[in-house]
């Protein structure tokens, strides 16, 4: 198992410390699936964070490499053996595959030669190039590469055969090492691999992320920004650049100011992203392919092409993309960094401007404000010497703002956390991070469409305190991003583990107002009933009950529910107390999953305490008519067939005519009698 690192190697994402304690895992060895072995068997919904568990037998990096070193051996990986298990779990591969060290299959081995880049990756034969993808932006930071490929390995000085990378997981950050054996066939590497023959940073890199995952099979299939988050512990922003939010050149240059990483890309119709290998390919397919390259190793090297550095050629089984140059001379289906954002003065008015860079060079924009455009005599000699000088390498170019939003159509943020940082000169996020499990019968209740278990799923209190500080907004708001992330998935497909439908809302937590307060006098309600009757009075940390979410509505919610390993959503709400409520779109579903909110100011997120006292699965009741719905359905929401939401009524002179009215409508007089009735009577 990968061995976490302590806080002082890698400092935590602003999670609370862990306590020890292992994690129940169920029944018929499904160790993604949280919740008892037997129907009676009740876990908590929340999942304490807790100081990672190592276990006795564990050994540390440096330990496990001295031991090696004294006893001269070259060390192999007992967890990720150089066989069969390692490679493929859903079916037998026909070609026998040689396991080999790098010493073994060239002379003069090297970790990496001048330096990282993304011309050291070429993709195998596996359908992984969303990882792939992840490394050649990973190479354009250096210290974030790094954090992920630790300094000082090497093939020469005291070389034991061991490496390790360190990699982002569900708040940790671990440490997962292997020996360096790696598959090959006719003596050359099946997998990853350099345009330099004897270079091996990427295909060792490659085996310590399949190590993580449980296999390189596990790896098939997969977005860029899945890597990316596993690379960096950050949370990745989706944007559709023609829904972008009007304030989205403010956003750019946040993330700027916060060193984020940005990438843009230009859809060509394929319906693939960037980075995205085909999850349709099954592995008989997928082996036929690797069958058949392993073929053409017998041909020719002038009939394979492209060629490496070397004249050694790499194949591709699956391509990043169909990518079509326009006559702009940017490029459908391919992926661009954003590396800037100025503003220059243009006959008279300010225009804005963005940095970009194509990531393989050469081919670049030619449009205004391009190397070759002919309006640059209209510009200030030294603005024009200042922002040419900030264009350092080919395939980088500037472009102003309206042509970006004009001709690209996605853009993806990953925000980073302060960790991964690590510079005081760069404004951060305030991270809270908090884990927590569906477990069925308990704390699994689906989404809003199945409202008798949707109260059930785990709850978390989130408190805005502080509004943005930012001179070009009036409003008082504050921005927030909420990432739900489910766990293991991937590791677990050999189990027979697929991707849950995912998604949260987002429930103001102190609605009640003087107005509420009126109506209870009025009904002569007495106080210590009011908690009762409105548990979202004072602050209250209960568990917010079905009637809750009955009679209100969401102040916001993810866009839609999604099959995606992360769903993330940025947002803008006034100062108040909410409540985040993470489910799954169908009820029943068990895993574990990791929600995270990042803030521009001073904010707490903490789990809402859980009384739930559900011992059995609740039969499942199909809605009348979907509310939410997943992907390729519209989601209207919550609310289509009921009256307007107690949320929706904050102003106006009939204010409290309608309040009253929609208690009246929805039996809370009955209600309010009913427990007034209960106080007057004394516990039974």
């Amino acid at each position: 198992m990968p061995t976490v690192i302590s806080a002082s190697v890698a400092p935590r994402t602003g999670a609370e410390p862990r306590s020890p304690g292992p994690v129940p895992h169920p029944a018929q060895g499904k160790a993604t699936e949280a919740g008892g072995g037997h129907p009676g068997s009740i876990y908590s919904a929340i999942i304490s964070r807790n100081f990672p568990i190592i276990g006795v037998k564990e050994k540390t990096f440096e330990q496990l490499h001295k031991e090696c070193l004294e006893k001269k051996v070259l060390y192999l990986d007992p967890e990720f053996p150089p066989d069969e298990t390692s490679l493929f779990y859903s079916q037998k591969f026909p070609i026998q595959f040689i396991w080999k060290r790098p010493l073994e299959i060239c002379e003069n081995p090297r970790f990496i030669i001048g330096g990282a880049n993304r011309t050291d990756i070429c993709q195998g034969d596996l359908g992984d190039c969303w990882f792939l993808a992840a490394i050649a932006c990973l190479t354009l930071n250096e210290r974030l590469l790094f954090r992920v490929i630790p300094h000082d390995q090497s093939f020469t000085e005291n070389y034991a055969g061991i490496f390790h990378f360190q990699f982002w997981r569900y708040g940790d950050w671990v440490d997962v090492v292997i020996d360096d054996c790696l598959p090959t066939y006719n003596n050359q590497l099946v997998f990853t691999k350099s345009n330099h023959l004897n270079e091996f940073w990427s295909a060792l890199l490659e085996k310590a992320y399949a190590k993580l995952h449980g296999s390189y099979e596990a790896l098939k299939g997969g977005n860029t920004t899945e890597a990316m988050e596993d690379f960096t512990g950050g949370v990745t922003e989706y944007f559709e650049i023609k829904d972008a939010p009007r304030d989205m050149y403010r956003i750019m240059r946040k993330a700027i100011e916060r060193g984020s990483l940005m990438g843009c890309s230009i859809d060509d119709g394929t319906n693939m992203t960037y980075g995205t290998s085909p999850s349709g390919l099954n592995m008989g397919e997928l082996i036929k392919r690797m069958v058949r390259n392993m073929d053409n190793l017998l041909l020719r090297d002038s009939d394979l092409i492209p060629r490496g550095s070397d004249d050694r050629p790499s194949r591709t089984i699956v391509p990043v993309q169909y990518e079509t140059r326009m006559a702009c001379g940017l490029v459908k289906g391919h992926a661009y960094s954003v590396t800037g954002l100025e503003e220059a003065l243009f006959k008279g008015q300010r225009v804005k401007l963005v940095r970009l860079r194509n990531p393989w060079g050469q081919v670049e924009w030619s449009g205004s404000w391009s190397d070759s455009w002919k309006d640059w005599s209209f510009v200030d000699k030294d603005e024009k010497a200042r922002l040419q000088h900030q264009v350092t390498e080919d395939g980088e170019f500037w472009m102003s703002y309206d042509d970006f939003i004009s001709h690209f159509t996605k853009l993806e943020i990953c925000n980073l956390t302060a960790d991964a940082l690590e510079s005081d000169k760069l404004q951060t996020w305030t991270v809270s991070v908090n884990e927590g499990r569906w477990v069925r019968g308990c704390s699994a209740g689906g989404c809003r469409n199945f409202p008798d278990t949707f109260w059930t799923n785990p709850q978390y209190r989130l408190k805005l305190l502080e509004e943005d500080d930012d001179p070009d907004d009036s409003e008082v708001i504050c921005s927030f991003l909420v990432a739900l992330m489910q766990k293991n998935r991937r590791k677990d497909r050999k189990l027979g583990a697929n991707l849950f439908t995912i998604g949260f809302a987002i429930y103001e937590h102190c609605l009640c107002s003087n107005l509420w307060l009126l109506l209870l006098f009025l009904f002569k309600v007495p106080k210590e009933a009011h908690g009762h009757l409105c548990p979202q009075m004072h602050g209250n940390k209960q568990h917010l009950q079905k009637d809750f979410f009955l009679y209100n509505a969401s102040r916001a919610r993810s866009k839609t529910y999604i099959n995606m390993r992360e769903v993330s959503q940025r947002f803008r709400l006034p100062p108040s107390e909410y409540v985040i409520v993470p489910s799954t779109y169908e009820p029943h579903q068990e895993g574990e999953f990791i929600l995270r909110v990042f803030s521009e100011k001073r904010n707490l997120s903490e789990e809402v305490e859980n009384t739930i006292s559900v011992d059995r699965p609740v039969k499942k009741k199909k809605p009348k008519m979907p509310e939410d719905s997943s992907q390729g359905f519209s989601q209207d929401g919550c609310c289509s067939r009921r009256k307007p939401a107690l949320a929706k009524h904050c102003a106006g002179g009939d204010l409290f005519l309608k309040l009253y009215q929609h208690l009246q409508g929805r039996c809370c007089y009955y209600s309010l009698l009913q427990a007034r009735a209960q106080i007057q009577r004394g516990p039974s």
